[in-house]
């Protein structure tokens, strides 16, 4: 049965927003877990622009689950992560003008890079994920270069304009996934899941975590935090 990862980060976009105390995403993250949450996700932007070193080094010490921490492919960030020692690090493209990240990396293209990144990372016994587009190439580029996990972007189905793009992006993560199965790769996905386009996952078995935050976040404001987590980890479950 597939987990629930669920990101953080728009509580931290909140409480940013005004430069306040509140809302706390460690509080967001206990009660994520008190409700079912299989791990705690944030990001840690180079720009810093919502979660924040105190929030990655607080949650460090309270999350119960697993700590996953998705970050850029730096020299400064592999050092915060060595010194963290999250469960998992998600290494992600990152730009400083997007409003949440925009596609996969492209790991065929920076592959000396990031070998050296996971190898750096795997030296401090952290297993490593890229988030990469459903493209069977970025999944073998993956393995060459020594991540442990994939994690699916699965944001073009989720974006889809209607339901003749949405199954032939559906048709990619799912080809996705069995590739990455059959190379031994760990298979995670997110970026855009919803409680309605969650449900298009039931049967597909390959996958073994779905990474939520914004749309989780987004119902927390209106029925609360724990009563949005259950409700999606339930859906989960059913798949």
């Amino acid at each position: 049965m597939a987990g629930l990862a669920v990101n953080v980060d728009h509580v931290a976009t909140l409480r940013q927003a005004r430069n306040a105390r509140y809302p706390d995403p460690v509080a967001a993250a206990v009660l994520a877990e008190l409700a079912g949450a299989d791990g705690i996700v944030v990001h840690l932007r180079e720009d810093r622009r919502h979660i924040q070193d105190r929030d990655v080094r607080l949650l460090r010490q309270t999350v119960a689950t697993k700590l996953i921490l998705e970050m850029a492919a730096t020299k400064e960030m592999v050092a915060i992560a060595a010194d963290i020692r999250p469960d998992l690090v998600t290494l992600v493209p990152e730009k400083r003008q997007e409003l949440t990240t925009e596609g996969g990396l492209d790991v065929m293209a920076h592959k000396t890079d990031l070998k050296k990144t996971i190898q750096a990372l795997h030296d401090h016994h952290i297993p490593v994920s890229l988030f990469i587009d459903p493209d069977t190439d970025q999944i073998h580029a993956t393995k060459e270069v020594g991540g442990d996990l994939i994690e699916i972007h699965t944001g073009l189905f989720c974006d889809a304009p209607d339901s003749a793009e949405q199954d032939r992006a559906f048709a990619d993560v799912i080809e996705a996934a069995r590739t990455a199965r059959q190379l031994n790769l760990g298979v995670n996905a997110g970026h855009g899941l919803c409680y309605r386009t969650i449900k298009k996952f039931k049967g597909l078995h390959e996958i073994d975590e779905f990474s939520i935050g914004h749309s989780i976040v987004a119902r927390a404001a209106l029925v609360g935090m724990e009563k949005a987590v259950a409700e999606m980890a339930r859906l989960i479950r059913e798949l």
